[in-house]
């Protein structure tokens, strides 16, 4: 099992900043791609931004320019920086990890969702 935790979100004003925080842990033999998802109020969990395992990442143009991820491998954690929010961006946001177990299983895991509200 793998297992993941959030941390980083609350209120924050618009054009503010905040760093979400995520790890993982349990029968890890190795993190592959990491990512961070969002879903707001009546609309569908989309995708933000996502790390694989060479550093290569990927961000859905809404947020381009405004969030970065990061990973600590040796903490088995992933990172999403921030900047510039705007009201839009309030949404539960959940990390996620596909993983590979000591056991050599392939796992997809999903943290709890942090809620990230925007508002002045």
């Amino acid at each position: 099992q793998v297992q993941l935790v959030e941390s980083g979100g609350g209120l924050v004003q618009p054009g503010g900043s905040l760093r979400l925080s995520c790890a993982a842990s349990g029968s890890i033999f190795r993190i592959n791609t990491m990512g961070w998802y969002r879903q707001a109020p009546g609309k569908q969990r989309e995708l933000v931004a996502r790390i694989d395992s060479g550093d290569s990442t990927d961000y859905a143009d809404s947020v381009k320019g405004r969030f970065t991820i990061s990973r600590d491998n040796a903490m088995n954690t992933v990172y999403v920086q921030i900047i510039s929010l705007k009201t839009e961006d309030t949404a539960v946001y959940y990390c996620s990890a596909d993983s590979t177990t000591m056991a050599r299983v392939s796992l997809a895991a999903w943290g709890q969702g942090n809620q990230v509200t925007v508002s002045s």
